[in-house]
């Protein structure tokens, strides 16, 4: 006999809300093991591919470890330091660039930019702003989330967990499937299936997304000689896993700079605009539609609200669980709203075949 429908709503319910008291708590504690996790979930399929090739789990978790590792040290070597020091040099230089807009409008708009007028108290404030915004957020986020006990955390502890659970993960994924109720475990497999597909089109096929354009951006705008074309092309990137704004914000950022940079030259700022043109272009005909798939399940604005609310929250690690919580919720929504369509509440008394009146 199943247990009554309001005790298992009474349990979900409670284990649902233990979830959140321990994400609340301890947020900062668990955020080494929510990134291995993420990692491995992101890397099982291709520790299952090399197992299909002939090598058992181990081999296939060591070299894909080693394999990650030599990446993580070229990027760290090669990448990382250059993108510190362009953020910082853009943030430091935001103030002479609102200068440099005053001077440009005061040339051909005198009219706007007296001395005393709102657009030019404006822009000089928007300049201070940025630069004594941007210093607070660089010397926050290395006062804080980068200290080195978090460095350490996440440089030692990140790896271990993600190679134990990689190696494991076929393993953990067995004893979870044991551990389902009886009554429910093909209707839970099903949902489960659907979250995984829905998880794996966003997270790994968006990710992939991401990473190519951001080596497109940064790679083609320094090569245009645009003075900070690696942090315009890796915040193009990483906004480009909601539609249009990825392309928005960093053409806008861009083309902007080259103004700067390139006034008078036309040909090269034409060649900035043409760079994110091009990027949309690969994006919408062929990066998203083979890589991501037509239909994901996650509405950009669903995604957005679910960002912010985790992140109000819980901070940077409930921006992590935001996207695998809101494709669960988003699974567990339409599989409620097709038990509602099936139901009286729905169909009402003439929705109903006569035998089973």
């Amino acid at each position: 006999m199943a247990l009554p429908v309001d005790k298992q709503v009474k349990y979900w319910g409670i284990a649902s809300a233990v979830f959140l008291v321990v994400l609340w708590y301890l947020g900062d504690v668990i955020l080494p093991f929510i990134l291995g996790g993420a990692i491995a979930y992101c890397l099982d399929p291709i520790a299952d591919a090399l197992e299909r090739r002939g090598l058992s789990r181990a081999a296939a978790t060591t070299l894909i470890t080693l394999l990650a590792l030599l990446i993580f040290l070229v990027l760290a070597l090669a990448v990382i330091p250059v993108l510190v020091e362009q953020a910082i040099a853009l943030v430091n230089i935001a103030p002479q660039l609102s200068h440099d807009l005053q001077a440009f409008l005061t040339e051909k708009f005198p009219a706007l930019m007296d001395q005393n007028s709102a657009i030019r108290q404006s822009l000089t404030s928007l300049g201070e702003m940025l630069r004594e915004k941007g210093g607070a957020l660089a010397e926050s986020v290395l006062t804080s989330a980068l200290s080195l006990l978090n460095i350490l955390l996440l440089v030692f502890i990140v790896p271990v967990v993600a190679f134990y659970l990689l190696l494991d993960w076929d393993h953990m994924i067995a004893r979870l499937d044991e551990m389902l109720p009886r009554d429910h475990a093909p209707t839970i497999r099903q949902l489960a299936h659907q979250i995984d597909r829905t998880l794996a089109s966003f997270i790994r096929g968006q990710g992939t997304v991401m990473l190519i354009l951001g080596v497109f951006y940064a790679g083609a705008l320094m090569l245009a000689g645009l003075q900070f074309g690696l942090v315009v092309g890796a915040i193009a990137g990483l906004l480009s896993f909601i539609p249009y704004i990825g392309a928005l914000v960093g053409g806008g950022l861009a083309i902007g700079l080259a103004l700067f940079q390139f006034w008078g030259d036309w040909l090269s700022i034409g060649i900035v605009t043409a760079i994110f043109v091009a990027g949309q272009f690969l994006e919408g005909n062929f990066l998203t539609p083979k890589l991501v798939g037509g239909s994901v399940g996650l509405h950009p604005v669903w995604l957005l609200f679910a960002l912010s609310v985790f992140g109000s929250l819980f901070g940077f690690v409930g921006m992590l669980v935001a996207v695998p919580i809101t494709a669960a919720l988003g699974v567990l929504a339409r599989f409620a709203l097709e038990q509602y369509k099936r139901g009286l509440l729905y169909q009402g008394i003439e929705g109903v075949p006569p035998d089973k009146e």
